[in-house]
């Protein structure tokens, strides 16, 4: 045993080896519920016992252990788990782990899998790979999606019977498979980061994801798209240090101050990127960390390579095409072929994304360009009308009254 941790230093071991635990109780188990409670059981142990006695030199087996011997306990108290009880006491956990028909060998991938499976709703995916495998609790997992507690106890619940229902198996696809499945699980995991970034309060989130990332890139290493996402997300949140002013307000890309962005996750992501690149594999999360990595790699807007941006922009088209990619494109090729190109394409875009606020944002300043003042304020006030977010709305009225009093 090692000298009495602190409480926090517990609880920072608590959270990083929930999710392993759970995973590997459900594979012994073959219940994810009743692995989910066993773990629980442990953890309340060894948080009573820990801060007298030390964290074991394998904290994760130790737990594992625990629930397992609890699990089994309740098992034996009901004669309907006979069966699983059998199956529990034949499963040891020093041994060695199953041959798995998929190519990765780790429980928690199978976890994710199993939590993102497509026969689930998407909200019934996200809540589950956090509770799962994040560790976060109900109330937490409810706070950060803006549901009532009990809208997300009964997402979880219902997700679970579903797995239960469906006889959802809980494994990683075969390789043949792997293609359809990954883009799933990917989604979910950027989900959680971009409702973590959007929100000033809820960096804790965007954590989570990241974390998730690099479990992902750790456990799949040969899929370029896997390391795409990490990348992404990296360079995303080395930003967040500039994203707010002094007085709490939200700070665009164009003003923010690069020297404030993190060295250590641009320089992460930058190396995650030529990974990337070597593989030659293109795909949406790369080309989109590809796009942030052109940002990291130039000292301010002006030094930006906004052709480079542009041609990236054309790949994620042919690949991934949506109006959102072509609105950004647009915003590049103003830098490249001036406001009056952008602003046909954005035009040709209005209709598909009227309900959009950055659309008509993006409209204002190209507009503004031109000189055309008075259709680039109504544009923002068609930008107002079309959020409630008070940072965007916010920005939006400061550019309007100074766009009024530059007329």
């Amino acid at each position: 045993m090692t000298p009495a941790p602190s409480s926090a230093a517990i609880t920072r071991i608590v959270t990083e080896e929930y999710g392993r635990c759970v995973a590997t109780l459900t594979r012994v188990l073959g219940d994810i519920d009743l692995a989910e409670d066993a773990v629980q059981d442990a953890l309340t142990v060894a948080l009573t016992r820990w801060p007298d006695e030390g964290v074991p030199p394998n904290p994760g087996g130790w737990i594992v252990t625990t629930a397992r011997r609890r699990a089994i306990d309740r098992l034996r108290r009901d004669a309907v788990g006979r069966d699983k009880e059998a199956r529990a006491a034949r499963e040891e956990p020093e041994q060695d782990e199953p041959e798995e028909g998929g190519p990765v060998h780790d429980d928690r991938l199978r976890m994710i899998f199993t939590c993102c499976h497509p026969a689930l709703a998407l909200p019934a995916r996200v809540a589950l790979t956090l509770r799962l495998l994040g560790g976060l609790e109900t109330p937490e997992i409810a706070r950060a999606f803006l549901v009532p507690e009990a809208t997300m106890a009964q997402r979880i619940v219902r997700a679970k019977n579903k797995i239960r229902a469906a006889r959802i198996p809980y494994r990683v696809p075969h390789d043949a498979d792997l293609p359809d499945r990954v883009p799933g699980v990917l989604a979910v995991v950027y989900l959680v980061f971009t409702e973590g970034h959007a929100t000033a309060t809820r960096d804790d989130l965007a954590a989570e994801a990241i974390r998730l990332g690099r479990l992902l890139a750790e456990l799949m290493p040969d899929e370029p798209e896997v390391l795409g996402l990490l990348a992404l997300m990296l360079l995303t949140e080395a930003r967040r240090p500039a994203r707010r002013a002094a007085d709490g307000s939200r700070v665009l890309l164009a003003d923010q101050d690069r020297a404030r962005w993190d060295a250590g996750l641009v320089a992460e992501g930058l190396d995650l990127v030529r990974r990337c690149l070597r593989r030659d594999a293109p795909g949406p999360y790369q080309l989109q960390a590809a796009i942030n990595a052109v940002h990291a790699s130039a000292p301010d807007t002006a030094s930006t390579d906004w052709a480079q941006i542009v041609a990236l922009h054309d790949q994620l088209l042919a690949l991934a095409p949506s109006p959102t990619v072509a609105l950004n494109r647009a915003v590049a090729l103003a830098e490249t072929a001036g406001p009056a190109a952008a602003l046909t394409i954005v035009e040709q875009l209005a209709e598909r994304l009227d309900r959009y606020h950055l659309l008509h944002a993006v409209r204002a300043d190209l507009l503004a360009r031109l000189g055309r003042g008075e259709e680039a304020r109504d544009a923002l006030d068609a930008a107002l009308a079309r959020t409630e977010d008070p940072d965007d709305r916010a920005l939006l009225t400061a550019r309007r009254d100074a766009s009024g009093r530059a007329g």
